[in-house]
């Protein structure tokens, strides 16, 4: 199983902020398993901590905002989709302002930073989680739509689409995030001339200029108005009558806009707060609806905070009935996995066949055919008995005891005709013999029992 990263070390990179143009520093920390991202405003009394997290979100206008009790920073998601991209799954990051720096409007320096102090492997599992059946997101009033689809792996496909003859239709996709640094990262943000009066207006944009975001200028004006706003802006003046870019430095891609949004999805995904594994298709996505799409999964997250393990029948099994009966000294009618479909250095997977056969249900009820819970508990223990014996000589010259069970919780019955997926997992290394585990029961996607339980591994005389 792949473990939780984070920073081998720490980095800062200083810049003026996007809204507010005045000058900001963040620095990027390793942090502790299981920190997931944090932001520390270090200006503030107190020195406030926000969770990077969907719910924190309190504006998307022109970027992503994070408020906690009336604390904000805004302009995250361009480092986050950094971290995110990069594998990193715990960091602590410290400001000293309301925003993060708008750098030249990209995630490229935050990933040569960390590629520079480097990525550290954590105990902890790093915890996905896996789209198993298409979610859907539409807002009917803008057009846009998010969709996710199962996948093995983490990929984003983007179509952007404004009323526009300079920028009118892109794509964008992302198969491997490995390629981030050198398809994405580099993308910058970008604004429409028609947008930029409105947002000085609104106090946003202060600190744009020419260097830091891509600037479209697709409908001709006065050149009396063109030259106001570039006085506004602080840039030269510019013929009026030419359309087009207007950057200092050219396109990196032609399709450098409808890249930066796909930048930008990954960083509001990223408030998911674990890793996803599935194909994310959007249609004129922003701010907003990458946030509530956000927030959607993170409520599906809630509801399955255990995921069952992916199971597909067809494929030959790690271990079988025989190789089971080679390790345990179980027979029937008390041998209850059927086979192993995964195995790793701290966690296994095993599955039983309940069949309406069962002797237990002869008495357990006649009427009413209910599989005991001590019996799916000796199940869980069966497993990890498996995990430990596998990797001993001689398996067969030992025996497995329960010493202690704990946290036993039965959420629905069993019945013939379910298919028990087993996941049990140690909680601790193998000390003396004593081991500590944590096991869990699945028919389909619901998990019907879980337990804690301790085993000693005793050779037999």
């Amino acid at each position: 199983m792949l473990k939780q990263k984070t920073l081998r070390g720490s980095f800062s990179l200083n810049g003026k902020g996007l809204h507010t143009g005045v000058n900001l520093t963040v620095t990027f920390n390793p942090a502790p398993d299981n920190h997931g991202y944090k932001i520390q405003r270090i200006d503030l009394e107190g020195q406030p901590i926000i969770d990077a997290v969907a719910e924190n979100v309190g504006d998307t206008t022109r970027g992503t905002v994070l408020i906690k009790n009336g604390i904000k920073v805004s302009t995250v998601e361009h480092a986050l989709a950094a971290l995110y991209a990069a594998g990193i799954d715990n960091c602590l990051i410290q400001v000293n302002g309301p925003e993060f720096p708008i750098l030249d409007g990209s995630a490229k320096q935050y990933v040569e930073c960390i590629q520079r102090v480097g990525i550290e492997e954590q105990n902890a599992v790093k915890d996905y989680y896996i789209i198993k059946s298409k979610i859907e997101f539409r807002d009917e009033a803008s057009g846009s739509s998010i969709i996710v689809l199962p996948d093995e792996n983490f990929s984003v496909n983007v179509l952007i689409s404004y009323q526009s003859k300079i920028l009118s239709n892109q794509f964008a996709t992302l198969e491997d995030m490995s390629k981030f640094p050198t398809e994405v990262a580099s993308a910058r943000t970008f604004v429409f001339v028609r947008e930029i009066e409105p947002l000085l207006g609104a106090g946003l944009i202060k600190g744009g200029d020419l260097d830091n975001a891509i600037v479209i200028y697709e409908k001709e004006m006065s050149q009396d108005n063109y030259d106001k706003l570039a006085d506004v802006m602080g840039v030269p003046h510019m013929d009026a009558t030419q359309l087009g870019y207007i950057n200092h430095i050219p396109l990196v891609w032609d399709n450098e806009p409808a890249r930066h949004k796909l930048l930008d999805i990954i960083g509001d995904l990223a408030l998911i707060g674990k890793p996803i594994k599935g194909r994310i298709i959007a249609t004129r996505p922003g701010h907003t609806i990458n946030n509530k799409f956000a927030r959607q999964i993170r409520k599906e997250i809630k509801l399955h905070e255990i995921q069952a393990p992916g199971y597909n029948c067809n494929e030959a099994p790690i271990m079988d009935v025989n190789r089971i009966r080679e390790l345990l000294p179980h027979r029937y009618p008390f041998q209850l996995v059927d086979k192993v479909i995964a195995i790793g250095a701290n966690y296994i997977v095993g599955v039983k066949n309940v069949t309406a056969n069962e002797p237990f249900f002869q008495g357990h009820f006649p009427q009413e055919p209910v599989m005991p819970g001590v019996l799916q508990i000796e199940a869980m223990a069966q497993c990890g008995g498996l995990l430990v014996l596998n990797s001993v000589d001689e398996p067969e010259r030992y025996s497995t005891y329960f010493l202690k069970i704990d946290g036993v919780k039965f959420r629905q019955k069993v019945v013939p005709g379910d298919t028990l997926i087993f996941r049990v997992e140690l909680l601790a290394p193998i000390r003396r013999g004593v081991s500590t585990m944590k096991g869990y029961v699945f028919v389909g996607e619901k998990v019907v029992c879980e337990a804690e339980f301790m085993a000693q591994i005793v050779k037999n005389k």
